[in-house]
C-alpha cells in the first residue's frame, strides 16, 4: 500500500492499492490452528470509493456540519469520511468497519493523518443507534443484502433524531425516494468499476418515511 493524497481531497492521505499491492492473497483463508474467524472481504477499504469522497468533500467544504458533533461513520472502509469530520472539527468520530483488514486500515489511516477515531469492529446495524449526533453513510447501497440490512438501522437513526447524510454515485439499491439532494462533485469512483474519470456524486440527507 502507497500512503497518497485521495483524488479530490488533498487534505487527506491514505494507504491506497496500487497494482503490485497485492491484495488478492487477503482473500485467501489463512490457518488459524482450528480457531473460527470471518472469512476475510474484497479489500473495500484499500479504495477511495466515490460515495465517501464526495461526503468527505463536502464535510470539508463545510466544516460546521460537524463541528462539535459526535458522527459516526458507517461502513467506514479506508476510513476517509470519518478522517474529514474529525479534521473538521467533529468532537468525536466513530467508525464501524466489520472487515479484519479494514480496521487495521483504518487505524494507519486516523494515524496517517493526525486524528483521533475510536473505531467499532462489529456490526453495528442490528442494534440501537450509538450516541451521536450525525450518521455518515457511504456507498453503502451498492448491493440489496447489505442495503436491506442498513435501511432500518438508519430508519431507527432518523426515529433517534439523528441526521443521516448519504453519498452515493448513483447505485443500484439507492432509495431514491427518501433522499433530499444537498450537493454534487464530479469525483472518480477508483474503489468500483468506473475507472479513474471524475463522474457525479451526490451527497443526500435522508428523510424519513411518510405517514
Amino acid at each position: 500500500m502507497r500512503l497518497a493524497p485521495v483524488p479530490s481531497l488533498p487534505e487527506i492521505r491514505l494507504h491506497l492499492a496500487h497494482p503490485g499491492s497485492g491484495l488478492r492473497r487477503l482473500l485467501e483463508p489463512d490457518d488459524d490452528n482450528g480457531e473460527s474467524r470471518p472469512e476475510p472481504q474484497p479489500p473495500y477499504w484499500a479504495y477511495a470509493w466515490a460515495g465517501g469522497a464526495v461526503l468527505a468533500r463536502y464535510i470539508l467544504d463545510r466544516p460546521s456540519i460537524v463541528a462539535g458533533k459526535r458522527v459516526l461513520d458507517l461502513g467506514a472502509g479506508s476510513g476517509l469520511v470519518g478522517i474529514a469530520a474529525a479534521k473538521a472539527g467533529a468532537r468525536e468520530v466513530i467508525a464501524a468497519e466489520t472487515d479484519r483488514n479494514g480496521v487495521v486500515a483504518l487505524r494507519l489511516n486516523a494515524q496517517a493523518n493526525g486524528v483521533a477515531i475510536q473505531i467499532r469492529d462489529e456490526d453495528i446495524t442490528a442494534g440501537p443507534p450509538p450516541a451521536v449526533d450525525l450518521v455518515l453513510a457511504g456507498d453503502v447501497f451498492y448491493a440489496q443484502d447489505v442495503a436491506q440490512r442498513v435501511m432500518p438501522f438508519l430508519d431507527r437513526c432518523l426515529a433517534a433524531r439523528i441526521d443521516v447524510l448519504v453519498g452515493d454515485p448513483g447505485r443500484a439499491w439507492l432509495p431514491r425516494p427518501r433522499l433530499c439532494l444537498l450537493s454534487e462533485y464530479q469525483v472518480p469512483d477508483v474503489g468500483g468499476n468506473g475507472g479513474g474519470d471524475p463522474k457525479p456524486s451526490a451527497v443526500f440527507a435522508l428523510v424519513a418515511e411518510p405517514g
